[in-house]
């Protein structure tokens, strides 16, 4: 076999392969020479069939399936001899295929970005802390209180804050149009769910009063057809009813699992989950920080394969988010809104890959075990997920890659260049904005 790199532009490899003719046209011929003793052919008895005949009959497609299984193991022994590690398929082309001459093809491929790490010394990393205070604690407390708020009818005008019973029709020049109709709809006034003005319009209302609402969308509205449009709602207010906050009492502990100690056990089991919550934001937070230097320290060029495969990721992230289950074809959804975090994400991958080698991190089987219970422990049959995890390569390895990471990050943060900064629990808890995706090695 001969193998010739032709070109390379950039992470882009073009092969010419060349395989000697005994090679495709032996293998030809062994699988021409079995299939006399086993097809059956019309005129002949089984295994009688004569070489001649069978090549007439199965020839060409024994010939394609010998040629495209050559091509695949010569293109691995080509990539193997030359240690290339490619990214994603090659695209196979001028292919030369004659009997009783050469098989020749060029493979056109990708390959991975050598990445030339840099000193973790060079990172400036920011860590958050924080602490938990009464006020954190009474505040997340009104929280869970609001959230198991329930309505009770009144018969009074409506006020901010209550929910209305609506049946609603909107037309647009006299027109019906779509996502403009309603019925048994509710609407806590105060919620903004609805277009400026709606709410506002029946603020006040009362139990089977109709209101007319001559409104107009936004001029950024989703739909265009709308947007900017002026447009009249007729509503029907079937009733009204008032946010009713449940008190702090035994029954509204034991909704949270507290059955005993009152509110000041309520108040520790509180605390506790908050400094859970706390602890993973913070850890997180710092977490994305470093990757975020790691990028910046690191421009590499990033092979189109990858990036389309983080592309086709981040689309199927997008529809499982907003889809609602509808089939909606992912080609119609623009790439390139997509490509930097893809960009983003799959020279991270590169990085950090490289990052572990270097520094020979593995697994370590009790960390990833710790992490698994943890994740079981917010399920009601903790062993049953425990089992799932473990029969599962794909879960269980990606569980071993967060902890690698971990690891990596400890490192650096022993490494780096780190400023300890202190804030309040409702800031510490929040996410960092998502870092600027843009690429790092395009010129201004």
């Amino acid at each position: 076999m001969e193998i010739a790199v032709e070109r390379s532009d950039g992470l882009v490899r073009h092969l010419r392969i060349q395989l000697p003719a005994d090679r495709v046209d032996g293998e030809v011929l062994q699988r021409l020479q079995k299939a006399t003793k086993t097809v059956a052919l019309k005129g002949f008895r089984k295994g009688k069939v004569p070489l001649k005949v069978v090549k007439q009959q199965l020839g060409k497609g024994i010939r394609g399936e010998v040629v495209g299984e050559l091509i695949n193991t010569s293109f691995r022994e080509a990539i193997e001899n030359h240690s290339f590690k490619i990214a994603g398929q090659p695209q196979i082309s001028d292919l030369k295929d004659v009997e009783g001459a050469q098989l020749e093809y060029r493979a056109v491929f990708e390959v991975y970005p050598e990445v030339a790490l840099t000193d973790f010394s060079k990172i400036k990393i920011r860590r958050s802390s924080a602490d938990i205070v009464d006020s954190d604690i009474d505040d997340m407390i009104s929280n869970l209180q609001e959230q198991k708020a329930s309505f009770e009818l009144v018969d009074r005008i409506s006020r901010e804050g209550d929910q209305l019973l609506i049946d609603y029709i909107g037309v647009k020049e006299g027109v019906k149009f779509d996502g403009g109709t309603a019925t048994d709809q509710k609407l806590v006034l105060g919620s903004k769910t609805m277009i400026p003005g709606f709410e506002d319009g029946l603020t006040g209302a009362s139990t089977d009063e109709k209101i007319s609402l001559k409104l107009t969308f936004p001029e950024d509205y989703h739909s265009r057809d709308l947007a900017g449009s002026p447009v009249e709602f007729t509503v029907n207010v079937k009733s009204v009813s008032e946010k009713k906050i449940p008190e702090l009492t035994d029954e509204f502990f034991q909704q949270f699992g507290v059955t005993s100690g009152g509110i000041k056990q309520f108040r520790k089991e509180v605390e506790s989950n908050m400094r859970r919550e706390l602890d993973a934001a913070l850890r997180s937070n710092t977490k994305s920080r470093i990757m975020h230097q790691l990028f910046q320290l690191h421009p590499i060029e990033m092979p189109e394969a990858l990036i389309m495969g983080e592309i086709k990721n981040l689309k199927e992230q997008m529809l499982r988010q907003f889809g609602g289950g509808k089939e909606i074809d992912l080609d119609a959804l623009p790439s390139e809104m997509f490509r930097g975090k893809a960009h983003y994400r799959a020279a991270l991958a590169v990085i950090v890959s490289e990052a572990l080698k270097a520094e020979k991190l593995t697994p370590d089987p009790d960390t990833v075990k710790s992490r698994v219970t943890e994740i079981a422990q917010t399920y009601d049959q903790p062993q049953d997920v425990i089992d799932y995890y473990y029969s599962k390569p794909e879960l269980l390895s990606a569980i071993e890659a967060s902890t690698m990471e971990d690891q990596l990050m400890e490192i650096v943060l022993v490494r780096a260049e780190v400023e300890e900064e202190v804030m309040p629990y409702k800031e510490a808890i929040k996410p960092d904005p998502e870092p600027d995706y843009g690429d790092p090695l395009k010129k201004d």
